[in-house]
């Protein structure tokens, strides 16, 4: 495997939905990613439709998120929350700050359809 650079402003690819967009970088033998959701977004209502069957593992950078689990569980996420979300969730974002997170686990099937 040869040495990998990839600049943060020039991902791999870029995921664009409604109030959102998740941005891919692939690094050597890692897929990672950049979520970024504006006001208003929501899983359910502008990418997916019931509940996200992806597992993330990532870093908030800012704004905040809710995170609603399918068995009812219910958390807010904030700035330098590290995060583990298992499958079946909902998210939306909080307030009227964009929302922004780093994924270092689960970019390389989230928003794909």
């Amino acid at each position: 495997m040869d040495l990998t650079l990839i600049n943060f402003d020039d991902p791999s690819e870029v995921r664009t939905f409604d109030h959102g967009r998740f941005d891919v970088y692939k690094v050597g033998p890692m897929t990672l990613g950049r979520a970024t959701y504006e006001p208003g977004w929501r899983w359910s209502e502008h990418v997916g439709e019931g509940f996200c069957q992806v597992e993330h593992v990532g870093l908030v950078i800012s704004g905040r998120a809710a995170v609603h689990m399918d068995g009812g569980e219910e958390k807010v996420m904030g700035p330098g929350d590290f995060f583990y979300v298992p499958p079946g969730h909902d998210s939306w974002v909080v307030g009227d700050e964009p929302y922004v997170s780093l994924h270092i686990m689960g970019s390389e099937d989230y928003a794909t359809d």
